[in-house]
């Protein structure tokens, strides 16, 4: 199945480009973004009209700000047709609280909190369509062939499905994305002179000094989170990238994981699947 490309509602897909270091990778991917936002579309169209009571997992992150413009412009003009889910596990930084809610009422999206601590456990790669057991279990021997962009939505009452219609997106995709839409994220994914400490390797972001450890002190380092999650388990890296540009040019140099400073990711091989396994997102 090929997906037509969809404009959207009242922009062009790209605004004028400043950085021309980088304006030769954003032209060639082009094309290539608008089948990836055609593909994303269909899939959120598909689930709203195949389940009864859909909703769209917001982790605040730069996946869930492309997720929600996708969104936005999947069901325009009307507004999107179901709430949006926060997992809040109470370690949130504060400027992603802070973000949610203001943006979120800013462009009129429900939004549902759900106190979730356990929610500090990861995820593992998944199809677009991941059945979930009446338990919330992910089996991966037990998932569903998607063939053909044709996706199995039949379901018992006590099973669900999960859908994740960035599956074929890389993160370069989403940050290109991000800039060709001049989508609003959260700033502490832009470089800038924080307090935090650096703790077994990774630079973790200090609020208050009780967060210190005996034998810490608190320094001005300048960085920027590339990977948003739980404050205890989540650190910066150093950078200069004070802007989307910026940012796009210095993760095409990356050649380690966007969460390779994600503490959770790391403390067991194959933690992720059996994670997913227990019925965690």
């Amino acid at each position: 199945m090929t997906f037509p490309t969809v404009q959207p509602p009242d922009e062009t897909l790209l605004p004028e480009i400043s950085d021309a270091s980088f304006a030769p990778v954003l032209d060639r991917r082009l094309g290539h973004l608008a089948t990836l936002e055609a593909e994303s579309i269909y899939i959120l169209r598909e689930a709203a009209a195949e389940f009864s009571r859909p909703v769209m997992l917001y982790s605040i992150g730069k996946d869930s700000s492309v997720m929600l413009r996708l969104a936005q412009k999947a069901f325009y003009p009307g507004k999107i047709p179901f709430p949006l889910l926060h997992i809040d596990t109470s370690y949130k930084f504060p400027e992603m609280i802070e973000f949610r809610d203001s943006y979120t009422r800013e462009i009129g999206a429900e939004l549902i909190v759900h106190q979730n601590r356990e929610a500090l456990k990861s995820r593992a790669k998944e199809r677009i369509y991941s059945f979930r057991d009446s338990q919330g279990q992910w089996d991966p021997k037990n998932q569903r062939p998607e063939l053909w962009n044709l996706f199995n939505s039949r379901i018992e009452k006590s099973e669900s499905i999960r859908v994740f219609p960035l599956s074929n997106w890389t993160e370069l995709d989403v940050w290109l994305y991000i800039h060709a839409e001049n989508i609003p994220i959260v700033p502490l994914y832009y470089a800038r002179e924080r307090q935090a400490v650096v703790r077994n390797g990774s630079i973790i972001l200090i609020y208050s000094p009780d967060e210190l450890l005996p034998g810490e002190r608190a320094q001005r380092i300048k960085c920027r989170m590339r990977s948003l999650g739980c404050i205890p388990c989540t650190g910066a890296i150093r950078s200069d990238a004070d802007t989307v540009p910026k940012i796009i040019e210095e993760m095409i140099s990356f050649r380690r994981s966007e969460r390779e400073n994600r503490a959770i990711d790391h403390d067991e091989e194959g933690s992720m699947e059996l994670k997913k396994r227990e019925g965690y997102f």
